[in-house]
């Protein structure tokens, strides 16, 4: 977990960003001879080592300093992508599994430092970023009895309410709410939607989908700026092979960078440099960082091969999982793929200059005017078709034409006649994105054309 690159960015050492939380090294142990330093953590040189890194075969590390060295990788994605700023409230996504549970604890730990520092302060000038939790609730599509769910809930109300201060509010959401705007059975929508997908790949990654699309919206509803994920680097690696083969290359950048903002809330991955090991081995170590189980069951057709493909792929070289994400992240990312910049008058000046100062301005990115209604893939304008538009005003969009190659291939319905009780059972926010698709995002030209407009503060002529 070395790292001699001032540039590095993978899952080695984050030096820069874990010094101020390290204690001073013993110089008595130091310079005890070379046998006694074998038996101490090689960063702090003071305790005894209990882990190592992905890529060690001995024990190195020490608790503390393998959890120094994690969250630097945190704080280093948060900086650097400018992915949490002063005015934000953020939403973390929960699920009861190490990755979220360590990317919880991370956003806590972050925003009690900055509450420190805020009180310390006499300026007041930035404000301590908000943090809500929010669980999704799917027990209607598993065989979960209701003691069980009843148990997981009351367990994550307990470690959500001693993340305080500052207080967290909590939101425990039925996946099946995606539809309670049309008035009708949230769970018998969902069972008839899920039953008209036959193939169980495609069930899978709609069920994703559905569970984006609620996060938007409790995020929306609520007022929420951010949307943190803890996806980690072994989950991307999988999604980098699983997208790969399911024919979603010209997409697969959009899904693995550190920032999404092709949602209404921006979407942020904290954990990308985290591999799933790692953070398995602290929340072991760590007796505090309980986490829920949840039995979903292990995942079936491409999904579940490409997770078990990628599990031998790391026993046999436990750097794998970087390799693949390392490789597939020098693909050129999207215009949306960073956070969108502040032109709000009323935010304070010191709010935005920490923004410009971080946020990224990637160069030769990639521009996309349309998105898949399902899966929100970015399309290839030439595999676009140009007739898309006379659709736009149907009750029903036609869906086969506007949906990415992937999905028609899996989620939409074979049979033309089965199309039209398939688009009944559809979220509205699916098919609202349907028949506005080729309006397009219009961040990109917002900002090609930021130097004319008019801001708040002037008066029009």
């Amino acid at each position: 977990m070395a790292c001699n690159s001032s540039t590095c960015n993978s899952s080695g050492c984050y030096k820069g960003y874990e010094e101020e939380e390290q204690p001073k090294p013993n110089t008595k142990a130091a310079v005890n001879g070379g046998n006694s330093c074998q038996n101490l953590c090689v960063k702090c040189k003071v305790n005894e080592p209990v882990c190592c890194g992905i890529g060690g075969e001995n024990s190195r590390f020490c608790k503390d300093c393998f959890k120094n060295n994690l969250y630097g990788k945190f704080k280093q994605a948060v900086t650097y992508n400018a992915m949490i700023t002063p005015p934000d409230k953020v939403l973390v996504a929960f699920s009861g599994g190490p990755s979220s549970r360590v990317v919880l604890q991370f956003v806590h730990e972050m925003q009690y430092k900055a509450q420190k520092n805020y009180d310390a302060n006499k300026d007041k000038s930035l404000p301590v970023f908000g943090v809500g939790v929010a669980f999704i609730d799917e027990s209607s599509t598993h065989s979960f009895t209701s003691l069980h769910i009843e148990k997981a809930i009351e367990d994550i109300r307990l470690i959500v309410s001693n993340l305080a201060p500052p207080s967290k509010e909590l939101f425990v959401v039925p996946i099946e709410s995606i539809f309670s705007s049309d008035g009708i059975d949230g769970k018998e929508r969902l069972k008839e939607l899920l039953d008209a997908v036959s193939d169980v790949t495609g069930k899978e990654d709609l069920l994703i989908r559905l569970r984006i699309l609620l996060l938007q919206k409790i995020a929306s509803e609520n007022g929420y700026t951010r949307i943190v994920l803890g996806t980690c680097t072994s989950r991307i690696a999988c999604h980098v092979i699983s997208a790969t083969v399911k024919g979603q290359g010209y997409s697969l950048s959009a899904d693995i960078q550190y920032v999404d903002s092709r949602w209404e809330i921006p979407v942020v991955l904290p954990l990308r440099d985290c591999p799933a090991q790692e953070l398995n081995t602290l929340c072991s170590l760590d007796g505090s960082l309980k986490i829920v189980e949840l039995l979903n069951g292990p995942c079936s057709g491409i999904n579940g091969l490409v997770s078990s493909f990628v599990k031998v792929l790391q026993e046999e070289n436990p750097s794998r999982e970087c390799t693949i994400v390392r490789t597939a992240g020098k693909l050129t990312p999207f215009h949306f793929n960073r956070v969108p910049e502040i032109h709000d008058s009323n935010v304070p000046s010191a709010t935005r200059r920490h923004q410009k100062r971080y946020t990224l301005k990637p160069n030769g990115s990639l521009s996309s005017d349309s998105f898949c209604p399902i899966c929100s893939s970015p399309l290839k304008k030439s595999n676009f078709p140009s007739s898309l538009r006379s659709h736009g005003n149907q009750q029903n969009p036609d869906l086969i034409a506007s949906a990415c190659s992937s999905c028609q291939f899996q989620i939409l319905p074979k049979d033309p006649s089965l199309m039209e009780e398939f688009l009944s059972v559809l979220p509205q926010q699916m098919i609202t994105k349907a028949k506005h698709g080729d309006q397009g995002d219009f961040s990109l030209l917002r900002e090609q054309i930021q130097e004319f407009l008019l801001s708040d503060g002037e008066n029009e002529i």
